[in-house]
């Protein structure tokens, strides 16, 4: 039965189950779905269907800062990366969604805005995404951080 919205529908699926790092009663975090774009492209999900932040109830305001915190800092520590960027939009997916990406100077075409049209390049196949085993090392790895 079909909700209607696409992150729901990804949460409810058993079979990408493997791409998640780590979650709680209010957020999950998971590696962008295949094509995803590099390895260590997360996605940061509300549990509740919520339209965007202006819409978190108290406990996901209060526990916000903290989850984004330490997903940024366990991806900098997995990935190596020089920075993490975050960027959330909510328009294609009416579920607050944030988007992790790590930021390393040697990755061609990715520095500041640039990563949107690299995104739109992976998505339309004119670059290969990610290999599914690295991205579900880099999602081992993630856990592994995760849980201490």
């Amino acid at each position: 039965m079909s909700t209607g919205c696409a992150i729901c529908e990804q949460h409810a699926d058993q079979a990408g189950r493997g791409l998640v790092a780590w979650e709680d009663d209010l957020w999950l975090l998971r590696h962008h779905p295949s094509p995803a774009p590099l390895v260590g492209w997360l996605l940061l999900d509300a549990k509740r269907h919520v339209d965007g932040a202006a819409s978190f109830n108290s406990a996901e305001q209060s526990a916000f800062g903290a989850v984004l915190q330490r997903a940024c800092a366990a991806l900098r520590s997995a990935s190596g990366c020089e920075r993490v960027y975050t960027i959330a939009f909510g328009e294609s997916a009416h579920h607050f969604h944030m988007h992790l990406v790590p930021r390393s100077s040697q990755q061609k075409g990715t520095s500041a805005w640039e990563v949107a049209d690299f995104y739109r390049e992976v998505v339309a196949e004119r670059i290969a995404g990610v290999e599914q085993d690295a991205a579900a090392s880099m999602v081992s790895r993630l856990a592994r951080l995760l849980a201490l």
